[in-house]
């Protein structure tokens, strides 16, 4: 079920640069039903499928790996650890979060200067994260520097689950729903042949895509990914950007990319076609592995199609299983017919 298949992923640890669990995990997984599967020189899994028919182009269906985390680049004479953001997360949501540190994935908890002892200006601020540290249990820095040391890294201790009304929540949503979907898709039977992707470090630059389109080429592209979903108090209707729990989420512009015309359309058709509930990123903030791959080479025909996930990017992101099916069934779709068209 895709569903055990996303909870396996999210509870798997693989920030940006270290994406070994999950990459070995799917590998597992997916072996059996690939005529090939190889990974690059940066980490990324490259998997091919033969279907029933050669297509009339070649397509390379992408998700990535990795998740946002923190790295740790000191530790202090007390034995607490100072630590930077891997990929863009808000500081506001880290101080008290528990964490994982390290090989030894040791308990830990980020921590900073307490309210009552702010003065002035400082309680009216959300802390940096200049001024937070993990706390590991350690007295001292010879005892944390057994465990510890510079390079490790940390990510959020958070539990998968489902809740409410077919809610799902849990860490790492982005982008291991969209490995979740890649997978399903992989043990279906096919219609043609596709190349299916799991890259590395997405989130620090769209890095492992850009070499994994420079050197597969592909005609055609479609990225798997989640987006913000802001439905929530306080934001603005027009700026709600998508919602959770009306569907897959068809782009047609953002940061780092402007998607294909011809795939756009298609899509929108597909969707409406098959009844598959779908709704438009409203918006054209934010960016993801489309960025790099339609410009590879001399470019690439690219189609975004997204999860709505609220809490992007914090230690617990909020998703609707319904949506995920519904990503799903749209992006198998997308795939077979962009694939065979002329």
């Amino acid at each position: 079920m895709l569903r055990d298949t996303l909870e396996k992923l999210s509870e798997l640890h693989g920030v940006s640069g270290v994406e070994d669990e999950v990459r070995k995990f799917i590998i597992k997984e997916i072996k059996p039903f690939c005529d090939e599967v190889s990974v690059n020189s940066t980490g990324s899994v490259i998997a091919f499928k033969k279907g029933k028919n050669t297509p009339e182009n070649k397509l390379m269906l992408c998700a990535h790996m990795d998740e946002v985390g923190l790295i740790i680049t000191d530790v202090g004479e007390n034995g607490l650890l100072k630590f930077a953001a891997v990929g863009g997360i808000d500081d506001r949501v880290l101080c008290g979060t528990p964490v994982l540190v390290g090989d030894e994935k040791l308990p830990g908890v980020i921590g900073a200067k307490p309210i009552h002892l702010l003065e002035g200006d400082e309680r009216s601020k959300a802390p940096s994260i200049d001024n937070m540290y993990i706390d590991i249990g350690a007295l001292t820095k010879d005892e944390a520097l057994q465990r510890v040391c510079p390079g490790d890294y940390a990510v959020f201790d958070t539990n998968f689950g489902q809740f409410g009304d077919g809610l799902l929540k849990g860490k790492a949503l982005d982008d291991r729903a969209g490995c979740a979907v890649l997978m399903e898709i992989i043990k279906r039977d096919l219609e043609c042949d596709m190349y299916f992707v799991f890259s590395t470090m997405e989130e620090v630059g769209l890095r492992g895509a850009k070499c994994v389109a420079f050197s597969l080429a592909p005609d055609m592209a479609i990225v798997v990914e989640s987006t913000t979903a802001a439905d929530i108090p306080g934001v603005d209707e027009c700026s709600k950007v998508c919602k959770v729990g009306e569907g897959a989420v068809i782009s047609f512009m953002d940061r780092a990319t402007i998607y294909d015309r011809g795939l756009f359309k298609m899509v929108q058709r597909i969707a409406s076609d098959r009844a598959i509930k779908w709704q438009f990123k409203k918006g054209v903030t934010g960016g993801n592995d489309s960025g790099s791959i339609h410009n590879s080479r001399g470019g690439v025909r690219t189609a975004a199609i997204s999860l709505p996930c609220r809490y992007l990017h914090s230690p617990c992101g909020v998703i609707a299983e319904n949506d995920l099916n519904a990503v799903c069934e749209l992006v198998h779709a997308l795939a077979e017919k962009a694939a065979m068209s002329k």
